[in-house]
C-alpha cells in the first residue's frame, strides 16, 4: 500500500530478495542494483550501523531517500543515517488499521532527531488523554487520529472495522477519536515525539518508565547491537528496569577469546552499560539489571516484541 503499489504505479522498478536480512546483504543489493528510495525498519538500520560504521568505505551506492517505520528510530540512528547514508530518514508512524498518519518528509519540514514527526497533511491528529481531551504541550497521551479530516469530511484513510468484532471496533474510538495504543507527546512546533506503546509503559519506584528512551541510549554505546527494556517484578519496588541486550559482533568475539571468565567479563560489562546509561539519562531509568540474549524477539514487520519479554520476566517472578 505504502511502498509497492505506488512504485508500480509510477512505473518505477522494485528490488524484491526473498531471504534472511543481513547488514551485508542489505548493503550490497543497494549498492549492486543501484537502489535510490528504501524502506528499511529501525532495527535493520542499527544492524547495519553496527556492521558498517563507515558504509562508503565498502560500499558505493546512491540513497536518495530513505523510510523507516515500526520502532523509534532514534537520534544514533537518525544522526548515521545523515552523516553516514547522505539522507534524512523520513521516520513514519501508523497501524494496520489507519495506515501512516504521522511522519517526516525531509523535503517539506526539517526532522527533529527522536521525533517521529508531524501529522500529515490532511488529517487530524492529535495527542489525547483518558477522557479524549487535547494534551497540553509536553504531557504524554495517546496518538489520535479524528475520524473526519481537516474539511469535515470522513478520513478515506481509516479501517471499515475489526472483522466480526463490532465491540473492539467501537473501543478503539473515544467520540471522533481514533485511539492507536501508541503514547507520545507534543511539542509546540507539532512535532510528536514517541513514548512507547502504552503496554510497554511501566512503573517502577513510582517513576513513569518509557523503554524507547533507554533502548537508543543503550544502542549509543559501541558493544550493544541492540537492546529491549521492560519491567521485572520485584516485591519491595513493584518492579524494577531490565534490559536484554544484543552485544556487536565483535564484542562477542571478544568475550569468546578474553583469558578472564565470562561471567566477571560480563559483570564489567554490564557495569559499563548501567554507567554509560546513568551519565546520559535520569538516575531511576538506568536499568538495575542487564541479561545478554543472542537476539530479540522480534515481528515480522520488525518491531521488538516486549511483550514475550515481559511475560518471561513474570514467568520467572511465579517460580522463583
Amino acid at each position: 500500500m505504502d511502498a509497492l503499489l505506488p512504485t508500480l504505479y509510477f512505473g518505477r522498478p522494485i528490488v524484491a530478495f526473498n531471504g534472511r536480512f543481513s547488514p551485508e546483504l542489505a548493503f550490497s543489493l543497494i549498492a549492486q542494483q543501484g537502489v535510490t528510495h528504501s524502506f528499511l525498519f529501525p532495527t535493520a538500520l542499527k544492524a547495519m550501523m553496527k556492521a558498517f560504521p563507515q558504509p562508503r568505505q565498502h560500499f558505493k551506492f546512491q540513497l536518495q531517500g530513505l523510510m523507516s517505520a515500526g520502532e523509534s528510530v532514534g537520534d544514533a540512528v537518525f544522526a548515521y543515517c545523515q552523516q553516514q547514508l547522505g539522507v534524512t530518514v523520513n521516520e513514519m508512524f501508523g497501524q494496520t488499521e489507519i495506515n501512516y498518519v504521522v511522519g517526516n518528509c525531509a523535503r517539506f519540514w526539517p526532522a527533529k532527531p527522536g521525533s517521529m514527526g508531524k501529522g500529515y497533511p490532511g488529517h487530524r491528529v492529535a495527542v489525547i488523554d483518558d477522557d479524549g481531551h487535547q494534551c497540553a504541550v509536553g504531557v504524554p497521551g495517546d496518538v489520535a487520529v479524528n475520524r473526519f479530516d481537516i474539511h469535515g469530511d470522513p478520513d478515506p484513510i481509516f479501517f471499515l472495522g475489526y472483522w466480526r468484532n463490532d465491540a473492539a471496533t467501537q473501543a478503539k474510538f473515544t467520540g471522533d477519536w481514533c485511539r492507536t495504543g501508541d503514547l507520545a507527546r507534543v511539542d509546540a512546533d507539532g512535532y510528536l515525539w514517541y513514548e512507547g506503546r502504552a503496554d510497554d509503559v511501566f512503573k517502577a519506584a513510582g517513576y513513569r518508565i518509557g523503554p524507547g528512551e533507554i533502548e537508543n541510549c543503550l544502542v549509543k554505546h559501541p558493544a550493544v547491537a541492540n537492546a529491549a527494556v521492560v519491567p521485572k517484578p520485584d516485591k519491595e519496588r513493584g518492579a524494577v528496569v531490565k534490559a536484554y541486550v544484543v552485544l556487536a559482533p565483535e564484542v562477542i568475539a571478544a568475550r569468546a577469546r578474553s583469558d578472564v571468565a565470562t561471567s566477571t567479563y560480563d559483570a564489567e560489562l554490564v557495569a559499563q552499560l548501567q554507567a554509560h546509561v546513568k551519565a546520559m539519562l535520569a538516575p531511576y531509568e538506568y536499568p538495575k539489571e542487564i541479561e545478554f540474549i543472542d537476539e530479540l524477539p522480534m515481528t515480522t514487520t520488525g518491531k521488538v516484541q516486549r511483550r514475550v519479554l515481559r511475560l518471561q520476566e513474570q514467568a520467572r517472578f511465579k517460580n522463583a
